[in-house]
């Protein structure tokens, strides 16, 4: 039991497409008094991501899709695409079953070895969401699909395959903006799995 918590009330303020809840609650500071606090939840279910890379050929595998929320945010006028590695929600399955359905899914590889590596909460001030993370090697002869993401998900994938060296350069330059593609490049660099 949280000593530090008190009279947590929930309220949901959507469940349109995944649930936005209102907490409010007693948080007890340091210096011992109890302070009234409001903070809203959005909870998207927790998601695996991939690096797919290539020792050989010292690639890896990214994907590059829209993303309405970024075309949103962007100050110069922009697209709202981003290039990111393969990830999705778990929807009830386990992190490493989540991360090889979602790599034939999106880019068309299938991987039967992935390493977890870590986990993060990648924005905890607001969403629930915990993210796993995984490395898995690739060879030309793993590829069965052309990938691209699930019809049914209106996803429209296009799977890039790029030297890491190069990829690196996209985070350094901007190319690259999305949080769980930089972590899993700098591990695949710092690692040297590539």
């Amino acid at each position: 039991m949280h000593t530090f918590l008190k009279n947590i009330k929930k309220v949901l303020l959507s469940d349109n497409w995944y649930t936005l809840n209102k907490f409010s609650f007693e948080y007890l500071r340091e210096d011992g008094i109890w302070e009234k606090q409001e903070r809203e939840v959005y909870d998207c279910g927790d998601a695996a991501a991939i690096l797919l890379y290539n020792k050989q050929k010292q690639t890896v595998i990214l994907t590059k899709q829209f993303r309405m929320p970024v075309y949103q945010n962007e100050t110069e006028p922009g697209d709202g695409m981003m290039i990111e590695v393969c990830a999705g929600l778990l929807d009830g399955d386990t992190p490493e079953v989540c991360i090889k359905k979602e790599a034939i899914e999106e880019t068309g590889y299938k991987i039967d070895l992935v390493s977890k590596v870590f986990e993060s909460f990648m924005v905890p001030g607001t969403v629930m969401q915990k993210v796993h993370f995984f490395v898995g090697e690739y060879k030309e002869k793993d590829r069965i699909s052309a990938g691209g993401g699930a019809d049914y998900e209106t996803e429209n994938i296009e799977v890039l395959e790029v030297s890491l060296k190069e990829a690196i350069s996209w985070v350094q330059n901007g190319k690259i903006k999305d949080g769980k593609t930089i972590m899993l490049l700098q591990h695949a660099q710092i690692q040297n799995l590539v």
